[in-house]
């Protein structure tokens, strides 16, 4: 039987040792502890090539009914401390060492992560070498002994984290975005594991630390606050058309470089971590209350964007009149010179497309929305986090709603009469994405599919017949008990049923199922006259690869839609009855 690919045999050439011999096979002199270190290295290759034939060393999930194999049961991530080492180039991949802190919740034999996009070199669980396998999606360890239930768990994990795009892969995927300049992070739904090793489901929320090594000139940015900056060096490559040669290697050099160190105050999902390399401006600024803001850049724009960075202090005073403080230590915006289709609210520094604010197509009042809509997020997705991906109508029902409400608030754009067209379709969008409640899975080869018109327009006409319901006054009261019960913690439909009927004084329970789950649209309360018919005109769709936080469905003087995608345009200086969307 071959030795695992991660313990490959001695290659031809080199000096041949026979047991108790030295090199040429002269005897050796045994020194203090070689015993012990083989017999260990054999326990190791042993446990290697065990774990590579059992059945039980299977990709898992925590049984997620859209994404069955996303997360790994058995225990709770408490923090991640992760390495990262750019080389300079976003078209090579980066050196990685992910530690990982947690406590188990049941017996495991196998402790499985979350890894598809790298090479491993190596796993330690409590400070000894592990074995692991690669199944699937899933890195597969074998600590040395059965870990029990309470334990704490401590694994670090050796790999490299790839930026370029796997051979063979169906449809687009997203973890590090390649930008003009650098990289960027776009992890929603599953794409974090394509980074580093993680637990990558939202109901695993986590500490984080990142450390990240580039070659000076560059800046990086994550999200938390500064913890440090320190100068290194790193490794760097001549550009050689995109192949390594052997004089690429030889080439190759040390060049002077910065770490540069971030930590977050609050528990963080995976799908909204975020890290920016590139040759960037840092704005920052105060909002509210002494708020650190944060805004990223590229840095030959930053004049430029100036105007629409300003905004945000605003935005986020506007946003704690309507729900309560802002929940994390800082915001921001990271403007990416990539061409995405999407916008994302990562925890602490939203993520846009640089040419939404430079390409002059939308009006002014729509891309203010826009921003809205990710900064409501923040509240709603980050800070509560979704319990299973079918409760993601929360996150993106309560971001429209506010960026609906913004648009009408501050550009007179009636609220009343986008959720009126809204509703005129929202049969349709059941039938072609299912109920808010209940969202069809994704098809094969595009994971970020559950993104559709309905998870934006359709769930953000529950929140309006919800205050048609229970009155201003308690649909009011029920936003920012929501957020503050919920805050840093992950919740889901059954919890904000649970508390509207509290907070209203109503049993609700057969009003939400029938406004998240039936296939047609209930009546909406008040609004007796208002139809959902096929015969009314579809909404411009998002993009068909729109992930989460994408741009919004059919935006006014839309470009021209690419070879293999849509973009829909809706009638000039008229946006879409539906705006935002999320990753593709």
């Amino acid at each position: 039987m071959p030795l695992s690919p991660y313990h490959p045999a001695p290659g031809p050439g080199g000096p041949v040792s026979t047991p108790g011999r030295g090199p040429g096979g002269t005897p050796s002199r045994p020194r203090p502890g070689a015993a012990r270190r083989r017999a260990a290295l054999g326990l190791l290759a042993a446990a290697t090539l065990v774990a590579a034939g059992l059945p039980d060393a299977a990709p898992l999930g925590v049984g997620d009914r859209l994404y069955p194999h996303l997360g790994n049961p058995g225990y709770d991530v408490r923090a991640y401390d992760i390495a990262l080492t750019y080389p300079g180039r976003n078209d090579r991949p980066l050196d990685a060492v992910t530690k990982i802190t947690a406590r188990a919740t049941a017996r495991l034999k196998r402790i499985n992560l979350d890894f598809a996009h790298g090479t491993v070199r190596s796993v330690e669980v409590d400070g000894r070498r592990a074995a692991h396998v690669m199944r699937g999606e899933d890195l597969i360890v074998t600590p040395h002994r059965t870990v029990r239930p309470g334990t704490p768990l401590r694994i670090v994990v050796h790999h490299t984290s790839d930026p370029r795009p796997r051979k063979g892969a169906e449809g687009r995927e997203d973890g590090w975005l390649r930008t003009r300049d650098g990289l960027v992070m776009a992890n929603q739904v599953d794409a974090a594991h394509r980074i580093f090793p993680c637990n990558d489901h939202p109901s695993d929320k986590a500490l984080y630390t990142f450390r990240v090594t580039a070659p000076k000139g560059l800046t990086v940015v994550a999200g938390g606050l500064p913890a440090g900056r320190h100068p290194a060096t790193v490794r760097t490559e001549p550009d050689a058309g995109g192949k390594r040669t052997g004089r690429d290697a030889r080439q190759a050099r040390a060049v002077p470089a910065t770490t540069w160190v971030y930590r977050s105050a609050h528990p963080m999902a995976t799908e909204v971590a975020q890290v920016s390399i590139g040759r960037s401006a840092v704005v920052r600024r105060t909002g509210p209350h002494g708020l650190p803001l944060r805004d990223v850049v590229p840095a030959a724009d930053r004049k430029r964007l100036e105007p629409w960075l300003a905004k945000t202090p605003g935005q986020l005073s506007w946003m704690e009149k309507k729900v309560g403080r802002y929940p994390f230590e800082a915001y921001g915006v990271l403007l990416a010179q990539a061409e995405t289709g999407f916008e994302l609210e990562t925890q602490t520094l939203s993520l846009f497309e640089e040419r939404l604010f430079t390409g002059g197509q939308y009006p002014r009042w729509y891309i203010e929305a826009i921003m809205v809509h990710e900064l409501a997020h923040q509240w709603f997705g980050d800070s509560v986090s979704p319990r299973t991906w079918s409760d993601a109508w929360l996150n993106e029902a309560h971001a429209t709603w506010y960026e609906e409400l913004y648009a009408h608030e501050h550009a007179r754009r009636s609220m009343d009469e986008r959720t009126r067209r809204a509703y005129s379709v929202s049969d349709r969008m059941r039938r072609e994405g299912g109920p808010p409640g209940a969202p069809k899975p994704p098809a094969p080869g595009n994971k970020t599919g559950i993104f559709r018109p309905v998870m934006y327009d359709g769930s953000a006409l529950v929140l309006y017949a919800l205050r048609a319901k229970i009155g201003h006054a308690a649909f009011d009261r029920l936003e920012r008990a929501w957020v503050t019960r919920h805050r840093d913690g992950v919740a889901g439909t059954a919890d904000f049923v649970a508390l509207a009927s509290r907070v209203s004084g109503q049993d609700l329970t057969g009003f939400f199922h029938s406004w998240l789950y039936d296939t047609k649209t209930p009546p909406m309360p008040g609004h007796p006259d208002w139809k959902s018919t096929y015969k009314t005109p579809h909404p411009p769709a998002r993009k068909p690869e729109a992930k989460p936080g994408a741009k919004p469905a059919g935006r006014p003087a839309a470009k021209p839609a690419k070879p293999g995608g849509t973009r829909a345009a809706g009638p000039a200086k008229t946006p879409p009855a539906a705006a935002h969307g999320k990753p593709a």
